[in-house]
């Protein structure tokens, strides 16, 4: 950790020149004796990509950024602070620290937090923008995280780990026994020192997968924002052996679309079916990623178009976690039926149905955009049809 990089003339520099082209950047070079280019270059780099994903560190003064890996592979402060609202108690060790975003909003709830960090300059890092943001019960150590804990061999109420999901051999890789630390070989250990464990893992992480790999999984939060799944939070309970509750959000701004349900009732429910009725409703991306399209039917009093399709409709406009619709007219699918309607732009999506977006624009001549939404799907007496709605607000 270069210190000569927060001195004042050039913290200006980084700061002026956050939307300069970096190629030339790197061309010209900068007049600094003290750093060289590529740590400016890292520090532009890094701040920039801060500014929507991290705004307290990227407004902050005197904040250090390590390399743009490492604020990539961090969660959003948007995604941290949900997590920490979900624990609380008096100590929590984060095996597998990172940048430390997630401590930082877990200190908010807990009296005292440990921050472990393998990586001694990310440590450091890590350590100094603590002070810079005012946090004084978070304790840096940089160590191994499960190391630690069989050092500390005291119990503490919560152990958090985000398992790294890059592997020397292997690349990018999804399955927690590829992530390092091995958690589910290492899940004996830490329930030596906890009763209680928050996972976060991959959005692309199938849940049956992670379910198989772990034990004591209590309940699985699928946290979307903007409508795109962004992380996996597992809460597991030492010796927990009843139902997996699933609980899904989406954050829009400053509205938050939440279904809940438990896993079993998905399998042992049957969707209820119906041809398109009034409205139309398309679950969000943690819904989908959930795999909640029976239980939906049971909860909400809507009906499926077709086992395939995971779109809904109902009779009476109802709340629903997702995007909702006003049905002003169902064709037959066929392209003479679609450009007799006279559409120059529309909205279109496609629900179990053989044809792409890009297929049906090219045939039809339909631009993207306008205020009608067009839904292609199969109903479920199997044909193909054309659902034209406008968007409920």
């Amino acid at each position: 950790m270069n210190k000569a990089l927060l001195h004042t003339d050039i913290q200006d520099f980084i700061n002026n020149n956050l939307n300069t082209d970096i190629t030339s950047l790197i061309l010209k070079g900068t007049p600094f004796i003290t750093v060289d280019t590529k740590e400016i270059i890292e520090q532009i780099e890094s701040k920039k990509k801060c500014q929507f994903k991290l705004p307290t560190w990227f407004q902050t003064k005197l904040i250090f950024f390590p390399n743009k890996l490492n604020i990539e592979q961090t969660s959003s402060e948007i995604t941290a602070n949900y997590k920490s609202k979900l624990i609380e108690g008096n100590s929590l060790i984060d095996i597998t620290g990172g940048f430390g975003v997630d401590c930082f909003y877990f200190s908010k709830q807990f009296k005292n937090v440990v921050h472990c960090e393998l990586d001694s300059q990310l440590s450091e890092i890590v350590n100094y923008n603590f002070k810079q943001l005012g946090v004084s019960n978070i304790e840096t150590i940089n160590s191994d995280g499960i190391q630690f804990l069989k050092q500390k061999a005291k119990l503490v109420d919560w152990v958090y780990a985000d398992p790294s999901r890059r592997h020397d051999s292997k690349g990018k890789v999804f399955f927690l026994n590829d992530c390092l630390p091995n958690i589910p070989e290492d899940l004996e250990t830490i329930f030596k020192y906890t009763n209680n464990l928050l996972i976060k893992t991959s959005p692309l992480l199938d849940l049956t997968v992670g379910i198989n790999e772990l034990k004591f999984v209590k309940c699985i939060h699928i946290v979307a924002v903007n409508n795109e799944v962004k992380e996996l939070l597992w809460v597991l309970e030492k010796d927990f052996l009843n139902d997996i509750s699933i609980k899904t959000i989406n954050i829009i701004k400053d509205e938050t679309n939440k279904f809940d349900f438990i896993l079993n009732d998905e399998k042992q429910y049957d969707s209820e079916y119906s041809l398109p009725l009034e409205y139309l409703y398309e679950p969000n991306a943690a819904i989908l990623k959930a795999g909640a399209f029976n239980v939906i039917t049971k909860q909400l009093e809507v009906y499926k178009l077709h086992k395939n399709s995971h779109l809904y409709t109902s009779k009476l406009l109802i709340d629903f976690p997702g995007r909702r619709f006003k049905i002003e007219e169902v064709l037959p699918y066929n392209i003479k039926n679609l450009k007799r309607k006279g559409f120059k732009k529309a909205n279109i999506t496609t629900r179990n149905f053989p044809e792409t977006v890009q297929e049906i624009r090219k045939k039809s001549n339909i631009k993207d955009g306008g205020e009608k939404y067009l839904f292609f799907s199969t109903d479920n007496e199997n044909n193909k049809i054309i659902i034209i709605t406008s968007k409920i607000l």
